[in-house]
């Protein structure tokens, strides 16, 4: 890594001089330690007296994000170019090129580069499972994949038995005696009945985080969970895991749901006959010193405001399986596009605008920390925090974290949203990076595109280019823009 950083320093470093030079300006304009002003009280939105001129003008950023959007071929060249991005690789150093160009050619006041220190963990050659079942001719080979942050095998793998659980309070209730030298398989499906699939999502992610940890505190020489997807297929979709201060760290993996089927009930079968099956495991990963990276951050000042803020932004990251387009190269083409909308159709912000592409939210979130921080520091007001981070699909709601009461006095915009297919601004989670926003008293919103299919691709290897559909992808960055002109019409 230490020669790839070398190659691009010489991309970045007329870049880091600009960026010095701007932060500078910001802690004379406001000194270090200057708290953002505390929110006011919700106030119902002040829509202009004659509402057919918002209806016009968000009419103009949907119909140009529809006939000429940028959005389609910018993911594609993130996707095709880059590659995936996992923090501190090839990929992610070249998608800091791609979209600090990208964001250059919008005539924003100012782009830059805010440096960040990320993780780097590196999957190293491809995974390799069996198990071995009495009767069978062959092992059969296991379709998985190392969860991120898991140590590696070594060169000689990991075999034992292995022993089922369905949730991890079967685990911590299990006799460590049964567990010890064994390999834990938690096979927790999905929950298919909510229809907001990040429901289902919440209820098993806690096998992929504390997996481990838990099993190697009962003995367990290795961890295999299902695939957190609501599909059955082939494919495995990795994700973050954490040890926490766990003594002893085991390796870890995700197996396809498939697989997980499959090794479910070959494991009745085989204890009806007082039988156990096998597995043997072998992974490389290993971690690096943590390296260099960035947030691409683009400015647009404000004609009234140009020290209030806000933000629209997504993650430049992805995991190292797939391109990351739905998670999050949409989410970083939404929020550039949603900027380069509003000046094509020549509208000029009250608040000043921001872009930032975050680094590290898969396994650190380290940039938004660093950019919250950031601006805590310099005294500016962030306003508003609006992020995509859920898929290319087509836009369905906007989740908010204000208030009830302020919730509601937003209600009249849907009559400017509901004709592109958003319904709804509900109270819900924001997003993982504008969440650190929240201590300065940012309003947080987030897109909710469609979501049945997204854990279809979610982390695995076919979160492609190809499954993105380009008028879902730019209905998601006109709905954004629109959103964005709204918040800041109200206060004008």
């Amino acid at each position: 890594m230490k020669n790839i950083n070398t190659g691009i320093l010489g991309f970045y470093g007329g870049i880091m001089g600009c960026l010095v030079v701007l932060v500078t300006g910001l802690l004379m304009m406001n000194p270090a330690g200057t708290r953002a002003q505390a929110p006011q009280r919700p106030q119902a939105p002040q829509i202009a007296q004659n509402q057919d001129d918002e209806a016009k003008l968000i009419r103009q950023v949907f119909d140009s994000a529809l006939v000429s959007g940028r959005s389609y071929p910018m993911l594609r060249d993130l996707c095709k170019k880059a590659g995936h991005r996992l923090s501190g690789s090839a990929g992610a150093a070249k998608a800091v090129e791609l979209m600090f160009a990208y964001l250059s050619e919008l005539g924003l006041d100012s782009v830059w580069l805010q440096p960040v220190q990320v993780p780097r963990w590196v999957r190293g050659e491809a995974e390799k499972g069996t198990v071995r079942v009495d009767g069978l001719a062959s092992d059969y080979r296991l379709r998985l994949l190392a969860l991120g942050g898991s140590v590696g095998t070594g060169a000689q793998g990991v075999h034992g038995e292995v022993l089922e659980f369905g949730n991890l309070d079967e685990l911590e209730k299990a006799d460590s005696l049964q567990v010890r030298g064994r390999i834990v398989f938690l096979n927790k499906p999905f929950d298919q009945r909510p229809v907001n699939s990040m429901a289902a999502y919440g209820g098993c992610i806690d096998i992929r985080f504390d997996g481990a940890r838990l099993a190697a505190s009962k003995g367990a020489i290795g961890v295999m969970i299902r695939s957190l997807t609501h599909r059955l297929d082939s494919f495995p979709h990795t994700g973050s895991m954490q040890y926490g201060d766990a003594k002893v760290r085991i390796p870890a993996v995700a197996i396809s749901t498939e697989d997980a089927e499959w090794l479910s009930q070959t494991l009745i079968t085989q204890k009806r006959q007082g039988k156990r099956p096998r597995v043997s495991l072998y992974t490389n990963c290993y971690e690096l010193p943590d390296t260099l990276s960035y947030n691409v951050i683009g400015d647009w000042h404000g004609s009234r405001r140009p020290r209030e803020w806000m933000v629209v932004g997504g993650h430049l990251d992805s995991w190292d399986v797939g391109e990351g387009a739905h998670d999050d190269g949409a989410g970083c083409a939404h929020a550039v596009e949603a900027i380069r909308l509003l000046k094509a159709v020549g509208y000029q912000p009250a608040s000043s605008l921001r872009v930032v592409l975050f680094m590290n939210e898969e396994n650190g979130a380290r940039g938004a920390k660093v950019y919250a921080d950031w601006s805590a520091s310099v005294g500016e007001k962030q306003k508003v925090g609006l992020e995509s981070d859920r898929g290319g699909f087509a836009p369905r709601e906007f989740s908010s974290e204000s208030s009830l009461e302020r919730i509601k006095a937003l209600q009249p915009w849907l009559r400017f949203l509901d004709p592109y297919g958003v319904y709804a601004i509900r109270k819900g989670g924001s997003g993982v990076d504008v969440g650190f926003l929240r201590p300065q008293g940012t309003e947080l919103f987030g897109l909710i595109p469609e979501s049945q299919r997204y854990f279809d691709y979610h982390h695995a290897a076919t979160d492609v280019f190809e499954s993105v559909n380009r008028r879902e992808l730019e209905l998601g960055s006109a709905s954004m823009a629109a959103l964005l002109y709204l918040l800041d019409q109200e206060s004008r």
